[in-house]
């Protein structure tokens, strides 16, 4: 019964928003404010309404990621996109949990199943793994989220696509700085500094952000900086692309069991201060693409990047468990070095009224990582347990279709072909550690095909169709299942078909409304096979089913008020017994997919008085149930929270001022926000604050 709450609140903001519109408008004579059409290019690579497109995408603009929120974590603003569930672990040494429709959902830290992307540079590394924390919010300009089986044109882990646009340097020199500060000692301070110069175009954002951590054992501190420069040439533009992540001795506060859960949902557990459990990233990017006109139907596009990363872990695994033969302890200390180019060619044709756009292109992408690792001496780097070097590379082929084939109707099309190769070196080779060097190779072919039917000027139907892959990633082959050592070169990547109808509609100027429902069959899905001693290994499983229902709806309602509402209902199961654990056990078909919420629910009521340059919001947010292991034996449980947030704007020709308040959890409910899958400990359990305050202000001035 629990979960028929949110649904009938979602169907009842729905009639009412549906309403609100004709009424607002013969009550206010004033004009109404239009929603303007979201331009995207994640789905096509060109610049397209996604009105017009078979793909479920949506468009985050910069006001909604940077008004009345710190701009620290994705999970401030995607969680208004539907199908999407970003969770916010409270524990900035993990990364937040992303999921697109379920894919992505097993992670114990960082990102898996989905592809992020920055200005066209790849923030996902070839094996598919990729930590959100390298997006710079301050920056930028929109965020699109895309999912369904399109996302496979990007290649490897295409279970979505989340890619992120840095803002172009405004068009007069720009100073800008702002100051947050809330609950549990957070705070961020942010400059920026932008503008032309003549053709040159410039933008560049630092800051520090600092929080002492709603949990005990959770301070962590972040120093970023982003920077974009256009250069336009006689028939092109250079973009170049420089920026860093400094996030040194982040404190790690581990799970909760249920019992620690409800004694003090604020501590730590006592292994996270025995082995001073903690997390340090570094990362340093540079990048550079070349957009080229080729003549009135050709465009080119060159890019290539570089950069380096650097990862130490401490983990809490007990000392015995450590001196293991096979063990390869309880620190973990990476260094990467990454590096790619792409190229793509496009040409559109425009024959009378039925257009047409093709594009081809190759990427190829390495990745070089030095991993060591070494026993945690309660905190202190010990004696060295493992010292290999591991490469992934990938070099992809695609090529994709976009014709209005009638007046009525549009088809897009695409296909990749993606080879990569796993290769690792072992260089501790001990008595009961033998040479585990190897190597292993994918390779896979993924088609798409999508259609669009005008059924009327203002109601589009569409449906979609395609195939995609993901391949374990080098963490998900660090183990052996059993205890053996050696990478797991036996894990395959899983293969999935997806298919998804949808309706997108323009209610009026002022309102739109997204539908989409899907349905994901899924082979030699990669499970959580044990988590042991600090050691998780993984499985291909047998099969699994996605399914669900997303829902958007978006209007100005008239008398300055805006709403927004986003549902999601996805069912995610096994649909093959198999066996998996240490003892081995039996998940029987049915059973649930770990770290998937039953439903999703975001809600917001804005109204601003545009003469006095105030603004006020309501937020609602729900989640369903989420399981935390394969055999569904616990759960966190679901929840709704409520937000709320106002803001002043002051502003002339040359500067403008902006302050705000928001508090979270205004109910103060005690609730689970994101769970570790498999834990062997039970520590399944992180616990998000209660009401908590945040306080902001933003100058900024032009000369």
């Amino acid at each position: 019964m629990k979960s028929a709450a949110p649904i009938s609140l979602s169907l009842a903001l729905i009639l009412a928003a549906l309403s609100s519109p004709s009424a607002a408008q013969q009550a206010t004579p004033a004009p109404q404010p239009v929603l303007l059409p979201e331009v995207v290019t994640s789905a096509t690579r060109t610049e397209r309404d996604s009105f017009d497109l078979p793909v479920a995408i949506d468009r985050v603009d910069k006001g909604v990621i940077q008004e009345d929120k710190p701009q620290v974590n994705l999970s401030e603003s995607l969680n208004r996109v539907p199908g999407i569930a970003i969770l916010n672990r409270q524990n900035y040494a993990q990364d937040l949990q992303i999921s697109s429709r379920g894919f992505g959902a097993r992670s114990a830290f960082g990102v898996r199943g989905i592809r992020l992307i920055a200005d066209g540079i790849p923030a996902t590394l070839p094996d598919g793994q990729a930590q959100a924390a390298s997006f710079n919010l301050g920056s930028a300009e929109r965020i699109e989220v895309m999912r369904g089986p399109f996302s496979s044109l990007y290649g490897n882990a295409g279970g979505g696509v989340i890619q992120l646009f840095t803002a172009d340097g405004p068009p007069e020199p720009t100073l800008s700085g702002s100051l947050f500060g809330g609950s549990y000692g957070m705070y961020k301070g942010s400059l920026q500094l932008g503008g032309q110069d003549g053709p040159f175009n410039y933008i560049f954002d630092a800051s520090r952000f600092h929080t002492d951590g709603f949990r005990d054992h959770s301070t962590a501190t972040r120093d970023q900086s982003n920077a974009k420069f256009k250069l336009p040439l006689q028939n092109g533009v250079v973009t170049m692309l420089v920026n860093t992540l400094d996030q040194p001795e982040t404190q790690d506060p581990l799970g909760l069991n249920r019992t620690q859960v409800i004694t003090n949902p604020r501590q730590a557990d006592a292994s996270a201060s025995t082995f001073n459990t903690r997390k340090s990233v570094r990362q340093n990017q540079l990048g550079l693409v070349y957009d080229v006109n080729l003549g009135s139907a050709d465009k080119l596009q060159a890019k290539t990047y570089l950069g380096d990363r650097q990862v130490t872990q401490y983990q809490a695994i007990p000392l015995a468990a450590q001196a293991a033969a096979t063990s390869s302890g309880a620190v973990v200390d990476q260094d990467f070095g990454y590096e790619g180019l792409g190229l793509r060619w496009t040409r559109s044709v425009s024959e009378g009224e039925r257009p047409l756009t093709f594009s081809t292109g190759f990427d190829h992408d390495r990745m070089a990582q030095h991993r060591k690792g070494y026993i945690n001496n309660n905190g202190i780097s010990g004696a060295l347990k493992r010292d290999e070097d591991n490469t992934v590379t990938n070099t992809d082929l695609y090529a994709q279709l976009e014709w209005k084939f009638a007046p009525r109707w549009n088809a897009s099309a695409g296909m990749r072909h993606s080879r990569l190769r796993f290769n690792s070196k072992d260089y501790f080779i001990a008595p009961g550690n033998p040479n585990d060097s190897g190597s292993v190779n994918y390779s896979k072919t993924t088609p798409v095909a999508g259609i669009v039917f005008n059924a009327a000027p203002a109601w589009n139907i569409y449906a979609n169709l395609g195939r995609g892959f993901e391949t374990p990633t080098l963490i998900e082959l660090a183990y052996r299942p059993g205890g053996a050592t050696g990478l797991n070169l036996a894990l395959q990547p899983s293969t999935s078909l997806h298919k998804e109808i949808g309706v997108k509609g323009k209610l009026g100027n002022a309102a739109r409304v997204n539908l989409a429902l899907f349905h994901i069959d899924t082979s030699d899905e990669i499970v959580i096979n044990s988590s042991v001693g600090g050691r998780t290994d993984y499985k291909n499983a047998s099969k699994t089913r996605r399914e669900g229902v997303e829902l958007s709806f978006e209007s100005y309602l008239g008398a300055g008020f805006e709403a927004y509402l986003a549902y999601t209902w996805l069912g995610a199961q096994f649909t093959q017994t198999f066996t998996s654990g240490v003892p081995a056990v039996t998940v029987p078909a049915g059973n649930k997919l770990p770290g998937v919420p039953a439903y999703m629910l975001f809600g917001e009521l804005v109204w601003r008085h545009t003469a006095s340059g105030f603004h006020a919001g309501v937020e609602l947010r729900a989640s369903g149930k989420v399981y935390v292991n394969d055999v569904n034996s616990a759960f966190a449980d679901p929840y709704t929270v409520g937000n709320v947030r106002a803001g002043f704007e002051q502003h002339s020709k040359k500067w403008r001022l902006t302050e705000f308040v928001r508090i979270d959890n205004v109910t103060d409910r005690q609730y689970i926000g994101s769970v570790i899958i498999a834990d062997s400990n039970s520590r399944f359990y992180e616990p998000s604050p209660g009401r908590n305050y945040l306080l902001g202000l933003n100058a900024q001035l032009s000369f």
